[in-house]
């Protein structure tokens, strides 16, 4: 089942770190979050059962983040999502949709400010 437009409703931003280094001409350069790109989403916060269960599982997931399907979507672990001023770590490599794999692409989501570096 394709991933309708009006479902991808939420503008996020996805942000990768940066490690300090320095530049082509030698400058320093600081470590820190950078942006990445701007994605349509849906985001889906667990349900209550979910969440339990996420928990007693030990895991920190609380959402799910759905985006449309690209070949050049190379979004990673590292990196972590901006939505409504929240931030979230991304915690699992992006799951193809169940038919032809090549409509949307889903990620789990954990919030906690404590697990980003600065």
């Amino acid at each position: 089942m394709a991933a309708n437009a009006g479902e991808l409703r939420h503008r996020v931003t996805i942000q990768s770190y940066v490690k300090a280094g320095r530049d082509d001409d030698g400058y320093e350069l600081p470590s820190g979050w950078i942006f990445y790109k701007k994605a349509w989403a849906k985001i889906t916060p667990l349900s209550t059962k979910d969440l339990l269960s996420a928990q007693a599982a030990d895991s920190e997931i609380t959402a799910r983040m759905k985006v449309r399907y690209s070949t050049g979507l190379d979004i990673d672990t590292t990196m972590r999502v901006v939505w409504k001023g929240r931030l979230y770590a991304i915690d699992s490599q992006g799951l193809d949709d169940s038919d032809s794999g090549l409509e949307y692409t889903t990620f789990t989501l954990s919030g906690g400010i404590e697990q980003f570096k600065d």
